[in-house]
């Protein structure tokens, strides 16, 4: 069979392996090993599934290929964030970044390649939506980093985020898959509540995450309780308003009983006064919430500047003396552009000695 032809083995269920197993007149359990070798050792040569027989690994290369990303780029920032650059396919390239702090040790990965959004703050909004990332190749970007937080920091991954490169919900089958896979007891079997699914804000695609009772958590890019304010940073809320996104964060949280974190950028002079964290205190009344406020991280050209520590700490504190829950998010590798809004594919070769390796 030509390369061409090949299909790409990690897009089966289990149930479609063992089909194509019964097929070949292969008995079916074995569907269950080449799952594990897929999915729990990571394997991406069917030459090292030595638990398989020669006779079944060359049946395997002769109808399938395992899709893979590689590792083009990588750079550490000086408070140990590290920042990938992923290779997919011969040309594209996404991001993915390792947060190491005093009590977690998040994943950030990338969903698309590219992101279609254009929200006015945001490097990866200037880029090209170039296609949608596999399932696995989002699994990958998870399995590399933990691998970095171990081999560096002698940690495994506590959390995994899907704030990356992207909109999520608009790659909805893979990202659903690749949770799956991550919580899998045959994949990876994290806890799926110590994921989240961050989202710009797409109502019917929320009302999708509760009628499939998702078990991870969900985050909403709000960054404005107001729609002129939002509809002038964010475009997709001319199509998806706040009263429109209420209505649909409700319905989530009657579905799942999950709590919603509100992500909440603060801009100066634009988004940081009192009147703001007045408007987001009465959007936050909708369903149970958590609120992050984020420090601004401005990019190149861009024409928002971050909020004075002053103008931060004056509104947390008005939101927690509204008995909100409120985190302040400081900055993390922004020295290297692994920073909130700035992935934007501009690494730099820092460590050349690791620059194309395969996960």
């Amino acid at each position: 069979m030509k390369t061409s032809e090949l299909k790409n083995i990690r897009e089966l269920s289990l149930e479609e392996m063992q089909a194509f197993l019964l097929e070949i007149s292969e008995k079916p359990f074995r569907a269950k090993q080449i799952w594990e070798w897929l999915w729990q050792k990571n394997c991406h040569d069917f030459s090292e599934m030595t638990s398989l027989s020669q006779e079944l690994r060359n049946k395997l290369k002769e109808h399938f290929y395992i899709d893979n990303i590689v590792l083009d780029d990588q750079q550490i920032s000086s408070d140990k964030t590290i920042k990938c650059a992923f290779k997919i396919g011969e040309t594209q390239v996404i991001e993915g970044v390792l947060i190491p702090t005093a009590s977690r040790m998040t994943a950030c990965i990338s969903s698309q390649v590219g992101c279609s959004l254009a929200c006015a703050f945001c490097a990866t909004g200037r880029l090209k939506m170039l296609r949608n990332l596999t399932a696995g190749e989002i699994v990958d970007q998870v399995v590399y980093l933990n691998k970095q937080a171990e081999e560096r920091y002698g940690q495994h991954l506590s959390n995994i985020v899907y704030m990356g490169m992207g909109e999520p919900l608009l790659n909805y089958k893979q990202v659903l898959r690749s949770v799956d896979l991550l919580t899998s007891p045959l994949g990876l079997g994290l806890s799926p509540k110590r994921i989240t699914i961050s989202t710009a804000g797409i109502s019917k695609m929320i009302r999708k995450l509760g009628d499939d009772e998702v078990k991870f958590n969900l985050a909403l890019s709000l960054h404005a309780a107001n729609d002129e304010k939002r509809n002038k940073i964010m475009e997709i809320n001319e199509s998806n308003n706040l009263e429109t996104l209420k209505e649909a964060l409700i319905y989530f949280h009657e579905k799942t009983g999950s709590r919603v974190t509100y992500e909440y950028i603060i801009f100066k002079d634009f988004n940081d006064e009192l009147m703001d964290a007045r408007e987001l205190a009465e959007f936050c009344k909708a369903v149970p919430c958590k609120i992050n406020i984020i420090e601004y991280n401005p990019i190149e050209d861009g024409e928002f500047q971050q909020a004075s520590t002053q103008k931060v700490d004056a509104f947390a504190q008005f939101l927690v003396e509204r008995n909100l829950i409120v985190n302040v998010r400081r900055s993390r590798g922004k020295d290297i552009d692994a920073a909130c809004g700035q992935l934007a594919n501009k690494n730099k070769a820092i460590l050349k000695d690791e620059r194309v390796l395969k996960i």
